[in-house]
């Protein structure tokens, strides 16, 4: 028996005493914009590091100064706590202050406003489709967004798992090499402690992919809902499921009363108005968002989203 291949996760450290270049960091790796930095000190630091892989990384973050600005992680749900220094995010809304050693999910689905100052930081952060995976084996529900509460305070209780959680995968995941197996059933139990520990909305399954003779199309569906973003081929997606294409559109017409084709409109439709909902009039257009989630004609978009809906996008995005 050949012994279990051992692969050290993948570790990563900046920093100095650059302002600018801690400020192009920071605005690189969160999706930022507008960044504005200021230090009280005459002498200025910051410290990024992270050790991971793919699915979930541990990240601290040091910043021995002022920075506020615009961010939205981009595919990626974020967990923060600051040991030192005070922060808000979404300023100027649905605020959330940081308090000491008190987890705080970024908000998500939105850019949002925030600021912090003479902070060090812990994060976690999930892969968008590895944490929806989870959610679906652990819930029940689609592999699709989740929808989390950042106001939510969760119970003591929930949160002392969540920090054992986290702390038995760090001293595992830093403390040296570890197996693949031990280190993906560490980020099963981390991704399931997040979801036991902060508010959240998933995406409830249609009644008919409960029954399990609808196994197959149900696989069907979560590719879809995992794959919105991307472009998705119906050849490929029938092979993925193990039925024909014939098959697929088949299942989908009795079981949804939908080709496989219409449903995976109606959840790029749900997407385009979650984004227009958190956006405020002039950070875009509707013809911008609707293009990102693959609509091209915009007459034709607007007549699914108004029949879907009951209202036209560009109300949604005036608010």
């Amino acid at each position: 028996m050949e012994p279990e291949q051992t692969l050290p996760p993948v570790r990563s450290e900046m920093g100095g005493r650059d302002m600018d270049q801690a400020r192009a960091l920071f605005e690189d790796t969160y999706n930022g914009a507008g960044f504005r930095t200021d230090t009280r000190q005459e002498t200025f630091a910051y410290r990024y590091t992270t050790a991971g892989d793919e699915d979930m990384t541990l990240r601290s973050a040091m910043f021995l100064g002022d920075i506020r600005g615009a961010i939205q992680p981009e595919r990626e749900y974020v967990v923060a706590w600051i040991t030192a220094g005070e922060g808000r995010v979404d300023v100027g809304a649905e605020e959330a202050a940081f308090e000491i050693g008190r987890p705080l999910m970024f908000p998500t689905g939105k850019a949002f406003e925030f600021e912090v100052r003479e902070y060090r930081q812990n994060l976690v952060h999930f892969d968008a489709a590895f944490l929806e995976r989870m959610a679906a084996e652990h819930e029940g529900a689609l592999a699709g967004p989740l929808q989390f509460d950042h106001t939510a305070v969760p119970e003591l209780a929930d949160l002392r798992r969540w920090q054992a959680t986290i702390t038995n995968a760090a001293k595992t995941i830093l403390g040296g090499e570890s197996t693949e197996l031990l280190r993906s059933e560490l980020k099963r139990e981390s991704a399931f402690a997040l979801l036991d520990t902060f508010s959240h909305r998933s995406i409830d399954l249609p009644p008919a992919l409960l029954v399990p003779r609808n196994a197959r199309l149900r696989e069907a569906v979560e590719y879809l809902h995992t794959h919105s973003h991307l472009p998705v081929n119906m050849t490929q997606l029938a092979e993925a499921v193990h039925l024909t294409p014939r098959g697929l559109q088949q299942a989908f017409s009795r079981q949804l009363g939908v080709t496989p084709t219409e449903y995976l409109r109606t959840i790029r439709l749900d997407h385009v108005k979650a984004e227009l909902s958190e956006l405020a009039p002039g950070e875009a257009t509707v013809a911008a968002v609707a293009q990102r989630w693959g609509f091209t004609h915009l007459s034709r978009f607007t007549a699914s989203y108004v029949k879907r809906f009951g209202e036209y996008p560009s109300a949604t995005l005036q608010g």
